[in-house]
């Protein structure tokens, strides 16, 4: 199974949701704050290293020190 996202205003939204479903897909409706859950971990799956870091190095960086 595969999935797409798509932005767009209500009413674009609201016709591209119909389509999909009269071509037989399912459609999820989500908010802004799943979107960026969905983003941030897609961004995270791309930046994997598979080294470990510290607490307090990942603290630094975040501060800028």
């Amino acid at each position: 199974m595969s999935a797409i996202i798509i932005q767009a205003d209500p009413k674009s939204n609201k016709i591209l949701a119909e389509l999909a479903k009269k071509l037989g897909g399912n459609v999820l409706a989500i908010d802004d704050r799943q979107y960026e859950d969905i983003v941030l971990g897609a961004l995270m799956d791309n930046e994997k290293t598979g080294k470990v870091v510290s607490r307090k190095d990942v603290m630094k960086k975040l501060n800028g020190k």
